[in-house]
């Protein structure tokens, strides 16, 4: 098999490869790690790429398989982790250029500790915006990172070196985070698979400063993938004290439901194109999400226009990100403040007006975002919504060109593009993203769907029956 075509090859594809001896381990990294040569120069995907490692890892993996004993389901099988996230041996610079590069780096965050133990190849770290403050994907450290799908977009962020990868062939599987959508928006501006699990799902440590709206999750390119992901590395861990408890539920089982003819049958879904408040959508997203809707009515469910019923909660999102940021970042001393990504330093400025007062009333409303969620799900088993309001825009930039006729004092933060996805990190529930079509130029369009607090199984399985009856993930980015 040609270079190009196993890395295109997903984590049931390869390990069946390997049972059947047709391919290796050692065979496919070094397919990956050609390519992640030939063409992270043009994306900037991969800050840091140890071939001598990940070699290493799949030597190992490959005398498993060849014994009859592999690990499990993802033995052998590439992954990148964002540069957020610890991994043993490797710095995690966070983007920034306060941070000392010299370590120890000697402890693997929970997720990046279960990829080892399932026999994973850690290939290397993606690149991430400074602290993850922003949603396109460059830093004072790497430089911009690239859309495969055209370079002179940004593929999101602050994920968008992992989905890049990812959308790229540049590894099956990638580690992303989540404080407000960096999981989501990178997977819609790629057309790639992300997944926000329940809050705690997916232990962390240390703890994120963004506090209870901070989620690791899983990029892959198939639904199937992201299951099979996201089921080693949703497991607890004692160093995260809001870790959930372990479950015995087969994710990868909620796929196959999903795929079956009657797999949506009776599912209520409650399609809200704006939330009820957002003011611009681009036209080309809301057609397409609106074709669908009517697909996922074709498959069974039973569709219905329906809004959450919470008001706009930008300004509630702000004070806890904003307050955040400045915890993690106010007590650096001015000569490294200085070296901060300018809109992070303003960001930090900007969160000093807020007070005790702010952020109470903040969870108050937090609270009652949850409570009209929860009742929304009384009648319904998932909401529909755009990812995004936006398509890729250009790189460089924090935010795109405001449309025509949008009041000007929404264009100041970041938050006016990405209502379908903060909201979600308030209220701590799943949430996925996946490809639901392209505009003309050929940029892609994606969809959310959010469900129940636990239930990422009516996720998954919702989205593995829209993947199996549209053909947009089949699409492969122009590039290489």
């Amino acid at each position: 098999m040609k270079h190009d075509e196993i890395a295109w090859l997903g984590a049931d594809e390869l390990t069946k490869a390997y049972r059947d001896r047709d391919l290796s381990p050692v065979d496919v990294t070094r397919a990956i790690l050609d390519r992640i040569d030939a063409l992270n120069p043009q994306i900037n995907a991969y800050c840091l790429v140890d071939h001598e490692a990940a070699l290493a890892d799949a030597q190992a993996s490959e005398a498993r398989w060849q014994r009859g004993q592999p690990l499990g389901a993802i033995d052998g099988v590439p992954a990148s982790v964002k540069d957020l996230i610890l991994t043993r041996g490797w710095p995690t610079l966070r983007g920034s250029l306060t941070t000392d590069p010299a370590g120890p780096w000697d402890v693997d965050a929970p997720a990046t500790a279960r990829l080892r133990e399932a026999g994973a190849v850690l290939l290397g770290k993606t690149t991430t915006p400074e602290f993850g403050w922003r949603g396109s994907t460059d830093s004072p450290v790497y430089g911009i990172t690239r859309n495969p799908w055209r370079l002179d977009t940004t593929p999101g962020g602050s994920s968008g070196g992992a989905t890049a990868a990812v959308a790229a062939g540049l590894g099956p599987f990638a580690l992303g985070t989540d404080g407000g959508g960096s999981v989501r928006i990178p997977a819609a501006f790629t057309g790639t698979v992300g997944l926000k699990a329940h809050f705690g799902r997916i232990p962390a440590y240390p703890l994120s400063p963004m506090g209870t709206v901070a989620h690791i999750g899983p990029q892959t390119r198939t639904v199937a993938d992201c299951a099979r992901l996201f089921e080693v590395i949703a497991r607890p861990d004692s160093r995260d004290w809001m870790s959930l408890p372990p479950t015995d539920r087969d994710w990868s089982a909620d796929v196959a439901a999903g795929r079956r003819a009657d797999g949506l049958e009776g599912l209520r879904i409650a399609y809200s194109p704006r939330l009820g408040y957002v003011k611009w959508v681009d036209a080309r997203i809301e057609h397409a999400l609106d074709a669908a809707a009517k697909k996922f009515a074709e498959l069974g469910a039973i569709v219905e226009q329906a809004d959450p019923g919470f008001d706009d909660c930008a300004d509630v999102f702000r004070v806890h990100w904003f307050s955040s940021a400045r915890h993690l970042l106010h007590r650096l001393p001015e000569d490294k403040l200085q070296r901060l990504d300018p809109g992070l330093r303003e960001v930090i400025d900007y969160a000093e007006r807020y007070t005790i007062a702010d952020f109470m009333d903040a969870q108050l409303r937090r609270g009652q975002m949850a409570v009209a969620m929860a009742k929304l799900h009384q009648r319904y088993d998932l909401l529909l919504t755009p990812a995004t309001a936006v398509l890729p825009f250009a790189v460089g930039r924090v935010m795109p060109e405001p449309p025509t006729g949008l009041d000007s004092g929404m264009t100041q933060d970041w938050t006016w593009w990405t209502p379908f996805s903060y909201p979600f990190n308030l209220t701590q529930q799943p949430a996925i993203v996946l490809g639901c079509g392209f505009s003309d130029d050929g940029l892609p369009i994606s969809l959310q769907l959010v469900a129940p607090n636990h239930r990422e199984d009516l996720c998954l399985r919702a989205a593995a029956a829209y993947e199996a009856a549209t053909e947009w993930h089949r699409v492969r980015p122009p590039i290489g």
